[in-house]
């Protein structure tokens, strides 16, 4: 059982989100609940949290700072941030602290339980190496080096390029252990920032994004008969066979070997 702490200081919204999270996640989850920062602190030690989700603006001990105690504490820890704070006034101090994803509230359910699979995928990875997850050796992309590049010309067109920088990118490392900041690192962006515009150029979050990207190329694999399903996880950046199976079919709502059946009885 995966080990995930919410904490929000607003009642409701935390009810709500434990509700989410239970129905779609309880037969592998066991979930703590804190309304403030100093709490989530306590309970994360109690409870040697692998996955924390949490507001930014809370009393006392804030979602910044306790992110930031988190890192220090248990540096393989996935931190994601839920906020209501469109411009990230918050998150801009916390560029330092690796968070898996930032996800503003109303958050679609399907983008949530994207980015808790994804934190599971690295909990168990964590769990299996018995180490801390080192640190990708990802070389910079030739476009946009600066952020100042972007501040030339007709806005449209940058964001379209910008678009296009980051979708090449991904599409080209995407069968590697990509987080958020790797690659807001590459193209030059602070973490907070490069949320915000990666939310504005597709209308998703990253990890909603980069598992479409593998499941994509899942599919295009699949139509190889001579490649077997496990295979092909691996190809796309899955090394457990179970997990591929379970994010294709919730993304795709088949199983992968279903899938394939059904290219074949087109055929």
């Amino acid at each position: 059982m995966y080990r995930v702490l919410i904490a929000d200081d607003e009642l409701i919204e935390r009810k709500v989100l434990y509700k989410t999270l239970t129905k779609e996640l309880g037969d592998q989850c066991r979930i703590w609940q804190a309304e403030n920062g100093r709490e989530a602190l306590e309970l994360f030690d109690e409870h040697d949290i692998q996955i924390a989700v949490l507001d930014i603006e809370m009393p006392g001990i804030n979602g910044i700072e306790a992110a930031q105690e988190m890192r220090r504490r248990k540096s393989e820890c996935s931190i994601i941030f839920l906020t209501a704070f469109d411009d990230f006034s918050y998150a801009k101090k916390a560029i330092g602290i690796r968070v898996l994803d930032y996800l503003l509230k109303p958050c679609k359910e399907e983008e949530l339980i994207s980015v808790l699979d994804e934190a599971m995928r690295l909990a168990d990875k964590a769990m299996q190496e018995g180490k801390e997850e080192e640190e990708l050796n990802i070389p910079e992309p030739a476009l946009f080096k600066t952020s100042a590049e972007l501040n030339t010309g007709d806005g449209q067109v940058r964001l379209h390029k910008v678009a296009e920088a980051i979708r090449q990118y991904m599409e080209e490392n995407y069968v590697k252990d990509l987080s958020m900041q790797d690659v807001a690192r590459v193209m030059n962006y602070s973490e907070a920032y490069f949320c915000k515009l990666f939310k504005q150029c597709f209308d998703k979050n990253f990890t909603t994004y980069l598992t479409e990207c593998r499941v994509e190329a899942a599919k295009n694999l699949l139509k190889e008969p001579m490649v077997n399903v496990k295979e092909i996880g691996e190809a796309v950046g899955y090394n457990d066979s179970n997990y591929f199976a379970k994010v294709f079919k919730r993304v795709t709502g088949i199983s992968p070997t279903e899938y394939r059946m059904s290219i074949f009885n087109r055929k």
